[in-house]
């Protein structure tokens, strides 16, 4: 009896075994499961993201461009208001010069007229004082 007992026991043991197993398997066939739909759902993930980065760095460099395109663009706009700016500065001095010179020429007329007018005054009496000593 004692070995029918260990036996039975024995073959409840290992029913219990049994089931445990499954229950190992099953579980561990659901963890590796939940591992794989983790590892797809990583590689998907993965995948948006490298072409959302592929997708930027794209952007960058047409921006690069863009922005070099800008860049030639503008250079020569710079080069020619620099030589505007030049010219402007040179109109400036002869302006200042000119204008320097203007008004001393202003004030030698005005001199030389009124020298003028002075000697012709004189003329005037002198003529006068004669005409009348004449007469």
């Amino acid at each position: 009896m004692k070995n029918l007992a260990i036996t039975g026991m024995g073959s409840g043991v290992s029913i219990d075994e049994n089931d445990d197993d499954e229950i190992s398997k099953t579980a561990f066939a659901s963890y590796q499961a939940r591992e794989e739909e983790i590892e797809k759902k990583k590689m998907m993930v993965k995948e948006r993201v490298e072409l959302k980065l592929g997708r930027a760095e794209e952007e960058t460099r047409r921006l690069a461009l863009v922005w070099e395109e800008l860049e030639v663009l503008t250079d020569p706009m710079r080069k020619e208001v620099a030589m505007v700016r030049k010219k402007i500065d040179v109109a400036n001095r002869e302006v200042r010069s000119l204008g320097q010179s203007c008004q001393k020429k202003e004030k030698e007329y005005k001199e030389a007229l009124e020298a003028f007018n002075h000697k012709n005054n004189e003329k005037n009496q002198l003529t006068a004082t004669l005409l009348e000593e004449s007469i």
